[in-house]
């Protein structure tokens, strides 16, 4: 199964293809879409969607996940990523994906165990469950590497769900 994760941001959008293969998890490819702050949002937007549906198109990812929206202390910075996160799930849906909506503490505790876990600790955990010669830059790949491990996790335990209910 591969699985795409996605870190939304206008200004930085972080994507991770990560598949399973023989009981390992392999990296296809990684990395961000980075937008102008001097352009429109429409424009913003516009590269954000066209650049993510062309590498849906290329890898054909089976699930995407994407990490739940919440507000923290600054919801300025909230509704340019809800913006980001509709353009994703737009993507999504015009590629007819699946979707595995994660909160950040869920990927933390499916990579590392531990809901609370800092970003260096995710991210050292990212390059050794994918067994990368160095940690994913910028941050915003690595923590779409973290969503799309987990994502993969959950698409996996869903299916044998489906599976078992339908079987059993």
């Amino acid at each position: 199964m591969l699985a795409l994760g996605i870190d939304p941001g206008t200004a930085i959008c972080g994507y991770g293809f990560v598949e399973q293969v023989d009981g390992k998890l392999i990296a296809k490819k990684f990395g961000v879409i980075t937008t102008s702050p001097k352009a429109r949002m429409q424009d913003r937007l516009l590269k954000i969607h066209t650049e993510l549906d062309a590498l849906i198109k290329n890898f054909q990812p089976q699930v995407m996940g994407i990490e739940k929206l919440f507000f923290g202390k600054n919801a300025t910075t909230a509704i340019p990523v809800g913006q980001a996160r509709g353009v994703v799930l737009l993507s999504a849906a015009q590629n007819n994906l699946d979707i595995v909506e994660i909160s950040p503490n869920e990927v933390k505790l499916s990579i590392t165990g531990y809901g609370g876990a800092t970003k260096e600790q995710v991210i050292y955990m990212v390059t050794k469950i994918l067994n990368l010669d160095e940690p994913p830059k910028p941050d915003d790949a690595a923590d779409a590497l973290a969503i799309a491990i987990a994502a993969g996790h959950e698409a996996n335990s869903l299916a044998r769900r489906n599976f078992l209910e339908a079987n059993l």
